[in-house]
């Protein structure tokens, strides 16, 4: 079955049983709109007890707030119990709740586009709220007094600027107004909470807008301040006729594709590829701003922000790559060939083209070395495998040299001249290797790979 008729199905049975039972929520509202809906909430009048006795499978992590999770074929289905909310206990969940009917609980959600209900079998649509009125104004609008709804959850004011940016809506001045009122206490939700709600607004597809919302509403400020600082931030109008750093970073996150490959790991790198800008400007002579070794310490500033948001170990080391090598670029057609292989054969190096695209499609548009990468790429995956080098670890040892780090190092030397055609031969391998670190009376030292 598909979500839609495995939901229909629990709420025929609850039905059956003789409680009322509607669709809720974020899937009437697409529904409306004309778009297939991910996840199908239930609300109904049946209470916790009475839902969990009706089904096999539950979860009842939620019951003491009247939800309970029904477990599907095709995912787990959200049953809420009509309910109001008593009391404020900690900026995510009321004190208490009283059970009451469709109506009130309509007067207790966020946003009015998501305070509907719907009969599925009729097509009937309960709104208590003006849902269907904003909905078509394009409106997000906190249902009732802004700044309670906020109260109740913190939440609520990054998912205000996500709806907006999702559904490419305006929010409601006294909505906004309410936001910036309430922004300090941001701080309040759970870092996990707060990354998962920015990395939505990151992959929409309109991501700049969405920073632009973020930075109105007083949020970015505080939640990303690192980001915040990329405002004002002067640069070449040779390279980036766009405008300041936000500007071209905002652009940037609005060519993300939503549907892409890694979209999560490429929209934060996105986001945080130019933060390096703001502590490394340089006004050179001329009046010419200049960013130097701004992608090295954008990546070290990334890696901060990323863990303090608590994100993944791989997530993190992922866009301090994108983010440290992002200026590579420039330098692609001076590289020796054996050092430009490496790059394009990187495990990740699709994502490194693909945030380079991004790039220049926010600023000069010169997609030359994309195109070009691409080709080189599609020869070296059509090539034999991989040159294995003449020597090993083995071979190394019994030249004398101590085994260590420096023996990758010696190596991947050994290989790049032999792509380069400078060593064919054992011998030859022996005698490059000898002839460029240091002979083996002691610990190797590998040089410093040059461009």
């Amino acid at each position: 079955m598909t979500r839609r008729e495995e939901a229909l199905s629990i709420l025929r049975r609850l039905r059956a049983a003789g409680h009322e039972a509607y669709f809720a929520g974020g899937c009437v509202r697409d529904r409306l709109r004309g778009v297939e809906a991910g996840d199908y909430d239930i609300a109904t009048s049946a209470r916790p007890p009475e839902v969990v006795a009706l089904f096999q499978r539950t979860v009842e992590v939620g019951a003491a707030f009247g939800v309970v999770t029904v477990v599907g074929e095709s995912g787990d289905h959200e049953v809420a119990t009509f309910r109001a909310d008593l009391g404020l206990l900690d900026g995510r969940h009321p004190a208490s709740v009283r059970f009451t009917d469709a109506r009130e609980d309509a007067l207790r959600r966020d946003f009015t586009v998501n305070g509907m209900f719907e009969d599925p079998e009729s097509g009937e649509v309960h709104d208590f709220v003006g849902g269907r009125a904003d909905l078509a104004a394009r409106v997000v609008r906190a249902i009732g007094e802004p700044r309670e709804r906020f109260r109740e959850d913190r939440l609520r004011m990054l998912r205000a600027v996500r709806f907006a940016t999702l559904l490419d809506f305006r929010i409601d001045p006294s909505t906004m107004a309410a936001i910036r009122a309430e922004a300090p206490a941001i701080r309040e939700v759970s870092a996990e909470r707060i990354r998962d709600e920015i990395t939505k607004i990151l992959v929409t597809g309109r991501g700049g807008r969405g920073i632009g919302l973020l930075r109105e509403a007083g949020l970015l400020s505080i939640l990303l301040p690192e980001v915040a600082a990329l405002h004002g931030v002067p640069q070449p109008a040779r390279y980036h006729p766009e405008g300041d750093v936000l500007t071209h970073t905002r652009m940037v996150l609005d060519e993300i594709d939503p549907a892409g490959a890694e979209r999560d790991a490429l929209a934060w790198a996105a986001l945080l590829h130019d933060i390096g800008k703001p502590p490394t400007l340089k006004i050179e002579q001329g009046g010419r701003p200049a960013f130097p070794n701004h992608a090295e310490i954008g990546a070290e500033m990334a890696v901060a922000v990323l863990t303090r948001l608590r994100h993944s170990n791989r997530s993190i080391t992922l866009v301090e790559e994108l983010v440290a090598r992002h200026m590579d670029w420039p330098s692609l057609p001076k590289m020796r060939p054996a050092k430009r292989r490496r790059f394009l054969l990187r495990e990740h190096f699709p994502l490194h083209r693909e945030l380079h695209r991004l790039d220049c499609e926010a600023c000069h548009r010169d997609l030359a070395l994309h195109r070009e990468a691409g080709e080189e790429l599609q020869r070296l995956l059509a090539e034999p495998p991989p040159v294995r080098p003449l020597l090993s670890g083995h071979d190394l040892i019994g030249m004398g040299y101590r085994p260590g780090p420096a023996f990758t190092a010696m190596l991947t030397a050994l290989v790049d001249a032999q792509l380069e055609e400078r060593v064919s031969t054992v011998g030859e391998a022996r005698a490059h290797l000898l002839a460029r670190f240091l002979p083996p009376t002691g610990r190797p030292i590998a040089e410093t790979e040059d461009a």
